[in-house]
């Protein structure tokens, strides 16, 4: 009786269903922001004096990758290089899985209106590209002092 009502095993179909219900919730929004997670990686944050860009890029050549700040906006542009798995003339390769990102990337992150366009700071380091942009200094809150 049992058969004709569950044909296939119902913790599987369950299971199923928790795995396509959860991707399509992914990418919604949250008080934290969407997460759609491309390459490379971002932090994003701000300081009283700053908004900083952390992209998680490892083993790029610095001078592989451009950062531009362009009216409000920060694009980072670059490419990593695929590396294909060492094959012998005599045998062929065959991959089965290949999680590691290759290929052009681009990340825009929208910056607030109280940055300076002439004080942004971008480095490399450890596989980290860290990008500081400082706040107008005349937009920064400050005491006053009553007398």
């Amino acid at each position: 009786m049992y058969r004709t009502l569950f044909p296939r095993d119902v913790f599987a179909e369950l299971d199923r269903l928790q795995r396509d219900m959860t991707s399509v919730f992914d990418g919604s929004p949250s008080i934290r922001g969407i997460g759609r997670g491309g390459y490379p990686a971002l932090n994003v944050g701000s300081t009283e004096n700053s908004f900083e860009v952390y992209a998680f890029a490892p083993g790029l050549d610095p001078a592989a990758i451009e950062v531009n700040l362009d009216r409000g906006v920060l694009t980072i542009d670059g490419e990593r290089k695929a590396e294909a798995l060492p094959a012998s003339a005599e045998t062929k390769r065959t991959v089965h899985l290949e999680e590691r990102f290759a290929g052009r990337f681009r990340r825009v992150v929208s910056l607030p209106e109280d940055i300076d366009p002439n004080a942004v700071s971008a480095d490399y380091k450890d596989g980290v590209l860290h990008v500081s942009v400082k706040r107008r200094a005349a937009t920064q809150p400050r005491r006053i002092a009553v007398n």
